[in-house]
């Protein structure tokens, strides 16, 4: 492989091994949770890097960066646990160490850093009402992850709430930061903007597909303008059909040949046709093949590849790097 195809993600993860962990954490420090994640698990996939490659990857680093005062990021969430996930708790430990020394998490953004599961049981006895705040503060796929762990009628209560949801008082807001942490929490004095049609869409965009179905009808059955919104704004996989050609191959740089299999056992033809369209020819040869080798597999198989890849779509998209198209608006 030459430098050239390294990802993004992988330049970053070669950079962070090169710093050592103090800088690393430095730097870590300002990232969000799904950076973070990225990142780690592409550390954790290194192995054997050329001192070349590595020394390409801090040269162009230097040369982006050398002309810029400074880096703009994103510092309003902090690093936990989830470089454990990445790296493993033992190699994780120091980094993750040094990174939270300088951090002041609050009871919020402590949600941000753990598993879905725990989230779950950390507010299944809250009342539902701070359930859907919860759920419209998490970022859209970890949102869909935790409400797996419900009941139907009580995910569909929260569902609701959340789509309702418009903005949050701040003193509502502190209360539940201390009722998270157990000690007292400042708290920015203007409404904070949450939940809403929009973010429920892409709740429900990310959901495990056989709970997409059985949520989108009991919203049907209590409000079915509200589904038809939400429908609306959704971006499922038969829409890539309209996103352009050069943000198909940015996609399919990010995308595993056996994920993408399994993903386009469930698409049309036109769709498959698209996709082959902007590989090269070899390698549209080599997945035709192994696409009509690929014996029978299950819908939930299929479902799961394809929204595994409509979340690399919708990261590309959220990083500003691709428009997604379809559903009905535009989004970038």
């Amino acid at each position: 492989m030459s430098d050239e195809e390294l990802t993004d993600i992988e330049k970053a993860a070669i950079l962070m091994i090169s710093l050592g962990e103090d800088d690393a954490a430095e730097v870590l420090k300002y990232l969000g949770p799904k950076q973070v994640q990225m990142i780690g698990e592409a550390m954790k996939e290194l192995d054997n890097i050329a001192q070349s490659r590595v020394e390409g990857v801090v040269s162009d680093f230097m040369e982006l960066v050398q002309d810029q005062t400074g880096i703009g990021i994103n510092n309003d969430r902090y690093i936990r646990a989830m470089l454990n996930q990445a790296l493993g708790e033992e190699k994780a430990k120091t980094l993750i160490d040094r990174i939270l020394m300088t951090t002041n998490t609050s009871g919020l953004d402590t949600m941000r850093w753990m598993e879905p599961r725990q989230i779950a049981e950390t507010i299944r006895y809250e009342h539902p009402q701070i359930q859907s705040v919860i759920i419209a503060y998490l970022e859209p796929d970890q949102a869909a992850n935790v409400l797996s762990y419900f009941d139907d009628k009580v995910r569909l209560d929260i569902v609701m709430r959340v789509s309702s949801m418009d903005r949050v008082q701040p003193q509502a807001l502190q209360e539940l930061n201390e009722m998270l942490e157990g000690q007292s929490t400042s708290s920015a004095g203007q409404f904070r903007t949450m939940g809403g049609v929009k973010h429920t869409s892409d709740i429900m965009n990310l959901i495990e597909s056989t709970i997409e179905a059985e949520l989108m009808e009991g919203i049907k059955e209590v409000d079915e303008g509200l589904a038809n919104q939400i429908q609306e704004l959704m971006f499922v996989f038969d829409n890539l059909i309209d996103v352009d050609d050069r943000a198909i191959q940015v996609i399919l740089r990010e995308v595993a040949s056996d994920v993408l299999i399994l993903a386009l056992k469930g698409a049309d033809t036109a769709l498959q046709e698209k996709i082959f369209r902007n590989m090269s020819k070899r390698a549209a040869e080599l997945l035709r093949d192994d696409l009509e080798a690929k014996g029978p597999v299950r819908v939930s198989e299929v479902e799961d590849a394809q929204k595994e890849i409509l979340s690399v779509a919708r990261r590309l998209a959220d990083d500003g790097e691709i428009m997604l198209g379809g559903g009905g608006e535009a989004m970038v």
